[in-house]
């Protein structure tokens, strides 16, 4: 399957969007996000946590790194932003590999050790609230996952 790609008009779309994509989901899926800064990474990323029954505040993790929420399954939400200059190993491959969900924002920075298979999704924004997203699954699985996200 080759891309698929959606555009929304304001931040709720976009978090509808991944509320959506987050009921197809299960434990040890990873989602790249990649935009520039400002792009929707976090909404999104917010409209996941909402999907999977998440009750706190999601916020970026751009100094801690990693944050972890609780809801249907765990959500790992990641920014290797700062992981750019150094080829540091934080454990990625338990939460990879662990009971839940991690979303990678600002991926290219550990490209070595994200899955082969996972969902790529690119966040272009278009006027001050229109959002370009354009969905690159990795693998069969994913390829599903967007089919059934598109119906």
């Amino acid at each position: 399957m080759k891309s698929k790609t959606y555009r929304t008009y304001t931040a709720l779309e976009t978090q509808q969007l991944a509320k959506k994509l987050a009921l197809l989901l299960r434990p040890n899926d990873v989602l790249t996000l990649t935009g520039d800064l400002g792009a929707g990474k976090t909404t999104f990323t917010k409209g996941i946590g909402i999907g999977l029954g998440v009750k706190r505040t999601i916020n970026s993790p751009t100094f801690t790194i990693v944050k972890s929420y609780q809801g249907e399954m765990p959500l790992y939400h990641m920014d290797a932003y700062r992981l750019e200059e150094t080829a540091e190993d934080i454990g990625f491959d338990e939460y990879f590999n662990g009971e839940g969900l991690s979303v990678v924002e600002w991926p290219q920075f550990i490209e070595d050790y994200l899955p082969e298979e996972r969902l790529d999704i690119m966040i272009k924004t278009e006027g001050d609230n229109e959002r370009v997203l354009i969905f690159e699954p990795k693998g069969a699985y994913f390829e599903y996952v967007c089919e059934e996200l598109a119906r």
